[in-house]
């Protein structure tokens, strides 16, 4: 398969190396610094796990000019960034499918409308990736934790999506195709917002997370609320397994929680927070207007909110705000 990775950061980056090592005919797209460096030194990966290291060579290109045809674009773009890519993919006429991955809490209204709908396709990676020395260090999720999840707007299981699916399996990623990928997306948001903005809460530290009870009942508190705003919108919480949070009672799920975030892989997981301010805020203004949508009080995203900006101080030790 002919394909354009847009976006040459640390997930971007990810995925075209594993995709042109599995056979697929892969161009990335860079700019600037990021695309003289690989083109200099090409992509090199650290498996979390083993800490073994890789290096591949993809074409790259620093445009996406209309005539340009691929058979599939694979944008990996910050969601804070990806309006400005719509021009030039709207532009390019010649590649007959688009799949957004990554963050949004928004829905594809705005990338149906510069596409047309018969294009745009949305997933989400099933890989955590950052950057290490020279080097871009990543860990691919098992398939029971979240694999890369794709989806027609359709929900249907066409021969496209299952032709797309195959191409990531070949390449070492677990793949789901789901239904409903708008809410599989909302779902990630109401989980990922509360937890980058308790990071922000403890100056972005994951241990002092972990162990900072009131913080991370705040989080837990605040997926619940966004959990909420979902069902009362009519959006469902998908995949299904996420409704834990509803119903295993307080005391369970902060053990869990705690048990997640000290985990080794934590840093890598969720370490993506650190460098996503911008990303962050841009995710948490899009889930507070499906909270208008929903008119419900949501005071524990409403605290969290405040964390979001760098002029607000991270929480002490000592600091009681949850009861």
């Amino acid at each position: 398969m002919k394909i354009l990775v847009y976006g040459a950061g640390n997930m971007g980056s990810l995925y075209a190396a594993l995709l042109k090592e599995a056979g697929e005919d892969v161009s990335l797209l860079a700019r600037g610094k990021r695309l003289q460096n690989i083109r200099e030194q090409g992509i090199v990966l650290e498996e979390f796990g083993s800490g073994r290291q890789t290096t591949t060579h993809v074409k790259t290109v620093a445009s996406l000019e209309p005539e340009d045809a691929y058979e599939l674009v694979l944008v990996f773009l910050p969601r804070n960034h990806v309006r400005e890519a719509l021009p030039i993919l709207a532009r390019n006429q010649q590649t007959p499918s688009v799949m957004f991955l990554g963050n949004n809490a928004a829905g594809a209204e705005e990338m149906v409308e510069a596409l047309g709908q018969a294009r745009v396709l949305l997933g989400f990676p099933g890989a955590a990736a950052v950057p290490h020395n020279n080097s871009i260090r990543y860990l691919i999720l098992a398939k029971q934790e979240q694999p890369t999840t794709i989806g027609e707007l359709d929900g249907s299981r066409s021969p496209r999506i299952r032709s797309i699916a195959n191409t990531f399996r070949s390449a070492g990623f677990p793949v789901s195709i789901c239904a409903n990928m708008d809410a599989w997306l909302k779902t990630h948001v109401a989980e990922i917002s509360p937890t980058g903005n308790a990071l922000y809460m403890v100056d972005l530290d994951i241990q002092r997370l972990a162990h900072t009870r009131d913080a991370l009942l705040l989080m837990l508190r605040a997926i619940r609320e966004g959990y909420k705003v979902l069902s009362k919108i009519g959006v469902p919480i998908t995949p299904k397994k996420h409704l834990i949070f509803q119903w295993l009672p307080e005391p369970l799920l902060l053990v869990l929680m705690r048990r997640m975030l000290e985990d080794r892989t934590a840093s890598i997981k969720i370490g993506h927070a650190v460098e996503a301010r911008d990303e962050m805020q841009t995710l948490a203004d899009e889930f507070r207007k499906l909270i208008q949508k929903a008119n419900i009080y949501t005071p524990s995203i409403d605290k969290l909110y405040r964390y979001l900006d760098e002029q607000t101080e991270p929480a002490t030790d000592s600091d009681s705000s949850v009861k």
